[in-house]
Parts: structure tokens; C-alpha cells; sequence
């Protein structure tokens, strides 16, 4: 590629916006052009503008520290200097809906970290490796939206990739039954400890809304696409807890499943050892090599160790093993800001560049 895409990130004074401007720093496809936020942070630069609240271990990159950042409702102003968004914007929901709509609506493709249009019908909600064939109903919503190159597209909630992967790559012997429980970093509220005092020695057993996510959106990262709409799974039934610890980055999940054709422990490792998707068959520049990794000692995957496996795109597993109630029990582990938020995002941004839904203005 010879010229990068010009990206603007909306939201991106907030932790998921830091993770996008950190993360797309010498990206070989992106680059970034433009940085909106709230009103209160339009004018200052972005250095200015994070000043007392950056909370990447790593500094500013020098490329966006002399951004001037924009007000987000000023739709046309940000969508003109830029070939697509990503969206990390910290308001309600149905503000959060009109905005990205208004982007979209500009003919700017947008790629959404928020929860919003997580459920609307013709909006993909995409984990690369796992669903790259829901893209289609962009077509859809390009012709509800009255525009030919704008859409938007979202990520799924970070904690379901935990476990998700592990699940999808052993579908072909139907899981029945989901137990799954989540040991969720601080990250994933936008906190550290430094501003979060109360979680450290600590641990919260209430997330909001966040067992709802995690029991229905699999369903809907594995439905069909019929006539322009995904329409969610009806199977596995999933029941969920969703625990905060006191944890920087990465979600642990324990999972508990049954199938409606046992596989033996030795076919589940093989598989998730195997397994591979569309990011990696294109070698998408975010892409893990290995999406799966399994590990055989006792006491892994440990949060602190793996998260950052393959630069955090990568999830882990261990502890596979037989149970009395389910068939199987295991733990899941991904890193939440990475795979599970703006990295996610990046991933789905560079397939839909790589599958030609993302193009220069």
C-alpha cells in the first residue's frame, strides 16, 4: 500500500480512545489525521487534551501530540478530513446511535468499540476470526442509511472473548450448555487504580449489564445473515457472572460446557491449537498467528502472564478437563483493551479494508 487511510478517532481523549491512538501509531495501513472528543477538549491539542489522564504505560506517540482536537457533534467538519472512524465515545446510548448514524450518513465508515448498535439488525457485530461473513448485511444498511460507502460496523463486549473462541472453534460438535464466569480487570470500566482506589484488595461481584451481554451477544456473533438482517442463534443456552478484580488489563473467564457430541479432551486441544480465520488466512496486519493458544501446566493461562500473547490479540486456554455436571470445564483468558476493545476494532478495520469495504475518500 502506498498512501495509509486517513482515520479519525471519536472518543478519543477516554481509555479505548488512548488504546486506538496508541495502537495506530506506525500502523502500515492507518493513519491518523484526526482526533475528536467532547466540547470541553475541542481546540486544545491532543497532549493537551490528555494532560493528568493518560493511562498507557507508554507515552504519547509524537505523531498525534500536536493534533488539535475537534468537537465530535461537528460531524461534517471531522468526516471531511478523514477516510473512516473509529468510535470510542463515552455517552448514552441513544446519543451514541445518532452519532455514528450522522458519520455514516456522511458516506464515513465507521468502526464502533460502543454497545449501541450492537443489536441493530443490520449492523455486523464482528470477531474476525469468527464471523467475517456477517460484513454482508452492510449492503442493507448502506440502503437504509441513503449512502453508497458509509456504514457502520461494531465489536462485541470484551469479556465474551474470553471464551467465545474457544467455543466457536468446537461447533461442529454443538455446545448445548454454557456456564461461563468472568474475572474482569478495572481496565474494562476505563479505570485504574490510581483513580479507582476502592477496587484495590478488593473484588465487586456486579458488573451492570454486563450478564446480559455476555450470555446474549455469542448468540449474536453466531447467528445467520437473512434478508440484510443477522438473526442470533438459538444454542448454546448461556448462563453467566461477571465479577470486577483487582486486575489492570485482561478478563478470565471459567467456563463450564456440555455437547450434544462429546469430543474427546485430546480433539478439543488439537482444535483450539488448529484453529485459524479469515484475519489470518490474509494475514491481516493485527492478526495473531496463533489465535488459540493451550496450555498445558496447571496454573495457566495467569492473567498477568498471558495477556499480552501475541501483542494481545491472541486468547489463551488451560485447565481443560472433565466434569461431573458438564462434559468439560475450562479457563479462558483474553486481554480486554487489546483483543477484546480497540484492538478488536483495528482487526475488524483492517478486513473490511483487506475485503474492500473501507476505501479512500
Amino acid at each position: 500500500m502506498t498512501q495509509k487511510l486517513r482515520v479519525g478517532i471519536v472518543g478519543g481523549t477516554g481509555m479505548v480512545g488512548q488504546r486506538f491512538v496508541q495502537l495506530l501509531d506506525q500502523h502500515p495501513w492507518f493513519q491518523v489525521t484526526a482526533i475528536a472528543a467532547s466540547a470541553n477538549s475541542a481546540g486544545k491539542t491532543y497532549e493537551e487534551s490528555v494532560s493528568g489522564r493518560w493511562k498507557l504505560n507508554s507515552p504519547i506517540p509524537d505523531g498525534v501530540k500536536g493534533i488539535l482536537v475537534q468537537d465530535a457533534s461537528n460531524v461534517e467538519e471531522v468526516a471531511a478530513g478523514v477516510d473512516f472512524v473509529f468510535c470510542a465515545v463515552e455517552m448514552g446510548k441513544n446519543e451514541t446511535k445518532a452519532l455514528e448514524e450522522a458519520y455514516a450518513k456522511t458516506g464515513t465508515p465507521v468502526v464502533s468499540n460502543n454497545s449501541a448498535h450492537r443489536w441493530t439488525p443490520d449492523v455486523p457485530m464482528v470477531i474476525p476470526e469468527i464471523n467475517p461473513e456477517h460484513l454482508e448485511v452492510i449492503a442493507a444498511q448502506r440502503q437504509r442509511l441513503g449512502t453508497s460507502t458509509g456504514f457502520i460496523a461494531v465489536k462485541p463486549n470484551c469479556s465474551i472473548q474470553s471464551y467465545v473462541p474457544m467455543l466457536h472453534a468446537l461447533a461442529d460438535f454443538k455446545p448445548t450448555q454454557v456456564v461461563a464466569s468472568t474475572y474482569q480487570a478495572i481496565s474494562g470500566a476505563g479505570k485504574s487504580f490510581a483513580d479507582w482506589p476502592e477496587m484495590i484488595d478488593n473484588v465487586i461481584p456486579y458488573i451492570g449489564g454486563e450478564e446480559e451481554k455476555s450470555e446474549q451477544e455469542p448468540l449474536r456473533v453466531w447467528g445467520r445473515v437473512e434478508n440484510g438482517e443477522v438473526v442470533k442463534a438459538s444454542s448454546p443456552t448461556i448462563t453467566a457472572q461477571c465479577i470486577r478484580v483487582p486486575v489492570t488489563d485482561g478478563h478470565l473467564a471459567t467456563v463450564f460446557v456440555s455437547f450434544e457430541n462429546k469430543p474427546s479432551k485430546e480433539e478439543i486441544i488439537r482444535r483450539w491449537n488448529e484453529y485459524s480465520g479469515r484475519p489470518q488466512q490474509l494475514e491481516l496486519p493485527s492478526a495473531p498467528k496463533q489465535f488459540i493458544t493451550y496450555f498445558e501446566e496447571d496454573n495457566r493461562p495467569q492473567t498477568k502472564s498471558e495477556r499480552e500473547l501475541e501483542n494481545g490479540m491472541g486468547v489463551s486456554a488451560g485447565r481443560l478437563r472433565e466434569d461431573h455436571l458438564y462434559d468439560y470445564k475450562f479457563v479462558g483468558l483474553s486481554h480486554n483493551t487489546l483483543r477484546g476493545a480497540a484492538g478488536g476494532a483495528v482487526l475488524i478495520a483492517e478486513l473490511l479494508k483487506a475485503e474492500g469495504y473501507i476505501q479512500a475518500k
